[in-house]
This record gives C-alpha cells, structure tokens and sequence, in this order.
C-alpha cells in the first residue's frame, strides 16, 4: 500500500517520521511529502526535514493510503493547501486510507468526515471532531479513518496504520522487532 505523509512547516516531527520509519521497515513504499514550495520542511521543534518530493511532482492515484502529523502550525498549514484538501475529498469518496494523528484528525472533523465515527485527537480538541464518537484509547480505526491522539501514541499509530496495509501478525511482529511494550 504505497502511503504518502504530508508535511508543512510546523509539524510535529516524531509522529510524521515515526509512521514513515516504521513502515518503511516492513517494505511498505513511503513518501514523506512537502506540501510547500520548498522540498525542505521545518518541524514544529526546528528541525528541517528534506521530503522525498513536493506536492506538485506527485501522481496522486499512484497512492492508496495518506497520512496527516499534527503540530501547530503544521496542522493548519495542511488545512490550508487547498489542493490537498482536494485529494482528502477524493481519497475519502475512494474509500483509500485516511490517516491523522494529534491535532490533524480536526482536520476531518471540520470536513465532516467524522460524523457517526469513531475518532480520537490530541487532548482537548475532540470538540473540532464534529459527530464523532471520541472513546478512551490511543489509536481508532473506524473504516478506512485512522485517528491518534499524538506523539506519544505515533508507534500504536504507525503500527495500526501496517496492520491496514499488510495483516496483524506483520504489525506485532514490527512492535516485537522494536522492542515495544510488551511485544
């Protein structure tokens, strides 16, 4: 499942380049994407980030699955790029995997692509998931929407995210590799 995760100025580091790590491990093709005009990206914590490609250079039916990192400003640098916000229309009526963690599943809120589901964000936000049912957990995949509440949940997040694309066994077998919690 070829995934791109979007970067703009401000994200959060550790859960855009936690996700692309973790699935580049288990072979999954990943693209961290600069949704700027520059291929370089700067973090929310400053540090720059060189995407593989700018959002201009992508063919975006090559992609089956799209991840959005939180941070502030970043998360509303993606809101703002209307060409992306585009592509989320077309990627949510496609039924193709929606990814968002920390402060981007608003982004989905404000879309409306939260109603009747379930959906979780970073502390305090959960009023900007318009209808969603917000539970006590760290990750929730309801449908082809994957929500998590933020930097310290990027390795659940990222794991749920190889479950979506390849099986269960590959994801434990990932946290058993890396040495996480229990596994």
């Amino acid at each position: 499942m070829k995934t791109a995760i979007f970067l703009a100025n401000g994200f959060e580091e550790i859960e855009a380049l936690t996700v692309a790590d973790l699935l580049r491990r288990v072979k999954i093709e990943c693209d961290i994407v600069s949704s700027e005009d520059e291929i370089e990206v700067m973090g929310s914590h400053g540090i720059c980030v060189k995407a593989d490609r700018m959002i201009s250079q992508m063919d975006f039916s090559e992609y089956e699955c799209m991840v959005l990192p939180g941070g502030m400003p970043g998360t509303k640098g993606l809101e703002s790029n209307q060409y992306l916000m585009s592509r989320l229309d077309e990627y949510i009526k496609a039924d193709k995997l929606v990814c968002a963690i920390c402060a981007a599943p608003t982004i989905l809120g404000h879309k409306g692509y939260l109603n009747g589901k379930k959906a979780v964000c970073y502390p305090g936000l959960e009023g900007e998931l318009a209808g969603a049912e917000t539970p006590e957990c760290e990750v929730v995949r309801d449908g082809n929407i994957i929500t998590s509440r933020g930097l310290g949940t990027a390795i659940e997040f990222a794991a749920e995210i190889v479950k979506a694309a390849t099986d269960e066994s590959t994801a434990e077998n990932l946290l058993k590799t890396i040495v996480y919690k229990q596994y």
